[in-house]
């Protein structure tokens, strides 16, 4: 697998069209739960094209994006340019250039596989403030109608070559654990979904990491096989691609 700081650079222009948005009730969540108010810090680790930290900067917080590659940072700066609470950062989860002490909520979406999680508890455990809180978000793909099922079976027939061994989909979630320690954590659940013409099936399929890119030969092919799927389910040229978004988050210690 190669370095996966660089996995996105050629998926930005996919990513940024059509990768779902998260709902507004994370934040309404985070900030109940956590006692955020509008001086509060934020740090978005991996925080790529900035569709969270966008939320948390509509709420009226300040974010710092934390992000290590360059074409997806690039991306994040000039969807939140209009936004004068933001800054960005070229870090990592694990050395994420942020002063100690100087967070009060550390949030990570679809980031977590890529961290190594003892060296990311270490450098978190530093730049939490007293009572900081970490949430680590995901936006799982919802099998639950024929459409999804048969869309993952698509998804996992050309995985094997990107993620032969399942590592990325299963997105760390073994490894949670490790990082909240002892306090432990909660998890939250919120739906979500996108509404796809078939060229923005694609893109969406295409922004994955371990899928086919457009040009590689196995990508006619994937985009084949979704255009069957899509021609059975669709209704007035679109079709509803389902999400359940989830949130696990808590104190580390």
């Amino acid at each position: 697998m190669f370095d996966s700081t660089k996995r996105f650079s050629s998926r930005v222009a996919n990513y940024v069209r059509f990768r779902p948005g998260y709902p507004a009730a994370i934040v309404e969540l985070l900030r109940r739960e956590y006692e955020l108010a509008d001086a509060s810090e934020v740090a978005d680790i991996g925080s790529g094209t900035g569709l969270l930290s966008r939320d948390f900067l509509d709420a009226g917080l300040a974010v710092t994006g934390v992000e290590p590659n360059r074409e997806m940072r690039e991306a994040g700066d000039a969807l939140l340019t209009g936004y004068a609470r933001f800054r960005s950062v070229d870090g990592t989860a694990e050395a994420s250039t942020l002063g100690d002490s100087s967070v009060d909520l550390i949030t990570a979406a679809q980031a977590f596989h890529w961290f190594d999680v003892d060296a990311t508890r270490r450098e978190w455990l530093r730049v939490l403030r007293p009572n900081g809180a970490v949430a680590l978000i995901w936006n799982e793909r919802l099998v639950e109608t024929p459409f999804m099922r048969e869309v993952e079976a698509i998804t996992d027939k050309f995985a094997a070559a990107g993620d032969p061994e399942g590592k990325i989909r299963e997105a760390g979630r073994g490894r949670i654990g490790g990082l909240f320690g002892s306090s432990g954590f909660r998890v939250d659940e919120f739906p979500n979904h996108q509404m796809f013409d078939f060229a923005g099936l694609v893109g969406r399929i295409s922004s994955s990491s371990y899928l086919p890119m457009a040009g590689e030969p196995a990508h006619e092919e994937m985009s084949g096989e979704l255009r069957v799927v899509f021609e059975r389910w669709q209704e007035d040229g679109l079709v509803r691609f389902l999400y359940r978004t989830k949130v696990f988050h808590g104190r580390i210690g």
